[in-house]
């Protein structure tokens, strides 16, 4: 009986937080699963596609001007994480990035929107690549509402600029996070 209560509990504060909230999707990255080789990196002994995956999002709070997207790996050995992608100044009315948004050379990111610099050093989408045998990382993709319509920021802002400013105007956000190990 216990259990019965507690799975309805839990069911009810699963549609409380995603009826108020934001949701993000992906048919390529899925909450607590692998992520496939196409969306791995290729360099450093990876040999993934580095390819970012598509991701969709919805429910954003009133007042949303702008959306971010981060990919961000909190338990690469450096102290502070690793930041995978960091794209910004996606305009309101975009509610989806297509797979091959993080190449900055394919034209495939919003009109209007950057690409910050990542941990690796550049512009766009690096896929996971943990180090050889330091166990599974997890990659936690967020869409973040901003109350800005743009960050004011320039193309190839470091990691860590741009997340605080991501931060100080963040409206809501969602995430998927997915794992990966090598």
């Amino acid at each position: 009986m216990m259990r019965i209560f507690m799975g309805v509990l839990l069911m009810a504060l699963s549609t409380v937080s995603s009826a108020g909230g934001m949701t993000l999707s992906s048919p390529d990255v899925h909450e607590g699963q692998r992520v496939a080789e196409a969306f791995v990196y290729n360099g450093f002994g990876c040999t993934g596609g580095n390819l970012s995956p598509a991701l969709t999002w919805s429910g954003e709070p009133g007042g949303t001007q702008s959306f971010a997207v981060t990919v961000f790996d909190p338990d690469a050995p450096t102290g502070h994480g690793w930041w995978h992608w960091l794209i910004y100044d996606i305009p309101a009315d975009v509610h989806s990035l297509p797979r091959g948004a993080g190449d900055p050379s394919s034209g495939l990111a919003p009109a209007g929107s950057h690409q910050g610099m990542t941990d690796f050093k550049t512009t766009g989408y690096g896929g996971p690549c943990p180090p050889v045998g330091h166990g599974t990382h997890r990659y936690v993709f967020t869409v973040h509402a901003l109350d800005v319509p743009r960050l004011g920021l320039p193309e190839g802002t470091p990691p860590g600029e741009l997340a605080r400013a991501i931060a100080a105007h963040e409206l809501n956000s969602a995430s998927i996070t997915a794992v990966y190990s090598r």
